[in-house]
């Protein structure tokens, strides 16, 4: 048996977006779908019953910082990451590649893999294809990833060519070292830069392999949204119809509306949590800094159109006091909104799949959110 199943519902026949389903060990995933982020164990400042409150069918978290901290075998002896943050549904583990590359200036990479300095106290580590799957084995997550190589943005053909036949050759790996294929789906990385025909080969190389799933990484890292568009309009089309499709690392409203017309199934950000904790929310009439001054006697909700707990109890005035004053009730409050938010967009872009009119229902969010052609993005 496969750890996970796809179950395609409808494509729409407006925009050629799906409806689906992931069945997982840890249960169903309505897709199109955004995963809150739980970098280490916990979406911050939110509790699991807040995310159920909100229907978050699924959560990521992450490889790098749970290898870090508290330490995988902290988790595997807890009873895996499931028992351990005392969640119930799917979760999504990345495989730290990102991290690596991202978080650590003093790294080295080989074919074994990548040795990097710990970014909290500078030890020498190394993670390789056989201990990124080593690690998530024991967190125990539904979904896991290949340990791959992210490329920066802009970069030379030939470093993302090299990097992306790297990334496949780790994949193969992964693949081999996987040690628990029947309660844990690994998912392959389409990588290529921004590079059609590196996606192409990629893509060519990944889907030979049967993977229960498909990522496309090293999008949005500081490339323009139509470029972005333009390599998943590349890359999407060659991927199986009967498997899911993962944008990683995108969570703007736009974002998820033009990855979902191109036949995008998952979608995961830090977007919602990072800048509520800033003091900016997402709105039907657009984003709103709640810290402004001319909040200070408003005593309406966040967003009118928006029935959340924070929406439905608290104004904006409270709001931007609970802020000025560094109250982290606030942040909670902004952060529930923010996350209820994209999860009530993805309930909202499935029921426009299903009634066949998601480009009117993109036409009509945009207008209100205040985008146009020109600058659609957060």
């Amino acid at each position: 048996m496969a750890a996970v199943r796809y179950e395609l519902l409808k494509v729409c026949k407006q925009s050629g977006a799906r409806l689906g389903r992931l069945h997982t060990p840890h249960g169903v995933i309505d897709t199109p779908a955004f995963m809150p982020v739980g970098t280490q164990a916990t979406v911050k400042t939110m509790s699991p019953e807040e995310l159920k409150q909100m229907d978050a069918h699924i959560i990521l978290s992450n490889t790098y910082h749970l290898f870090l901290r508290p330490g995988h075998d902290i988790v595997r002896e807890a009873g895996g990451l499931h028992r351990f943050m005392n969640w119930d549904r799917p979760i999504l583990t990345d495989s730290g590649g990102f991290q690596v590359f991202s978080l650590s200036e003093l790294r080295k990479i080989t074919e074994e893999g990548v040795a990097f300095r710990n970014h909290l106290n500078g030890d020498k580590l190394f993670i390789s294809p056989e201990i990124a799957m080593e690690i998530q084995n024991a967190l125990g997550s539904d979904i896991m990833m290949a340990f791959d190589e992210c490329p920066p943005y802009p970069a030379e053909y030939d470093y993302v060519k090299k990097s992306m036949e790297r990334t496949t050759r780790w994949a193969e790996r992964c693949l081999k070292a996987h040690a628990r294929p029947n309660d844990q789906a690994l998912f392959a990385i389409v990588q290529g830069g921004m590079h059609a025909d590196l996606r192409r080969e990629s893509a060519a190389q990944l889907t030979s392999m049967d993977f229960p799933g498909y990522a496309i990484g090293g999008l949005s890292v500081g490339e323009s949204k139509p470029l972005m568009y333009e390599m998943l309009e590349c890359t999407v089309p060659l991927l199986p119809d009967r498997k899911p499709r993962y944008l990683m690392g995108v969570g703007s409203p736009d974002a998820l509306l033009e990855g979902s017309i191109r036949g995008v199934d998952m979608f995961d950000c830090v977007l919602p949590t990072r800048i509520a904790r800033n003091g900016t929310v997402m709105t039907s009439q657009g984003r709103l800094v709640v810290r402004g001054a001319k909040l200070a006697r408003d005593f309406g909700p966040l967003d009118p159109n928006c029935g959340c707990y924070t929406c439905t109890n608290y104004s904006r005035a409270y709001l931007r006091h609970l802020l000025k004053a560094d109250e982290t009730f606030g942040i909670r409050l902004t952060t529930y909104h923010n996350l209820h938010f994209l999860l009530d967009l993805m309930r909202n872009v499935r029921q426009a799949i299903a009634e066949d009119r998601l480009l009117d229902f993109r036409d009509e969010f945009f207008n209100r959110y205040g985008m146009h052609d020109n600058d659609r993005g957060f």
